[in-house]
């Protein structure tokens, strides 16, 4: 069983971790959200954050590629073991609340989880189903930092 119907609802992936840095926060804040709490120590001192923090863009991409390599080594895996690949996923149709309810800091280590929600067949797309999936970013005191419900196309046949 492959594609849609090999997934369940409740079925869930852990994608990975992800320790941030300075140097990697500033390069990112410096190339796409250059506010001073992304791109400079001293002045993120004096702003409601009070340290550097990443943006939320940039935990954002952090967990995309997380989970992008965490299904490619699945199939991977599963190739090697000369089992069926997992479903491969199609276009996202977008996505629901987004929230980042915590600064990432310097030294954080973020854990993304995603957990299936729901799953359908698409009306308007004959053999393909959407699948949902809720994604959390957990940081290493156990607090929820980012969280989003992602949705994706799968091939139903």
């Amino acid at each position: 069983m492959t594609g849609f119907n090999a997934v369940s609802i409740d079925d869930r992936f852990e994608f990975g971790a992800h320790r941030f840095t300075a140097e990697e926060i500033k390069r990112f804040a410096g190339l796409y959200d250059p506010q001073p709490f992304h791109t400079d120590e001293e002045a993120a001192r004096n702003t409601l954050f009070g340290a550097l923090c990443a943006s939320g863009w940039h935990t954002s991409a952090v967990m995309m590629r997380l989970m992008v390599d965490y299904f490619r080594r699945a199939a991977v895996d599963a190739q090697a073991r000369g089992e069926p690949a997992p479903p491969a996923l199609g276009p996202s149709p977008g996505f629901d609340n987004l929230r980042w309810m915590r600064p990432v800091f310097v030294g954080d280590e973020i854990s993304f989880t995603g957990r299936i929600t729901d799953k359908r067949l698409s009306q308007s797309r004959p053999g393909w189903g959407i699948v949902s999936m809720d994604v959390v970013g957990t940081n290493q005191k156990g607090e929820p930092v980012f969280s989003y419900t992602g949705h994706v196309f799968m091939r139903s046949e």
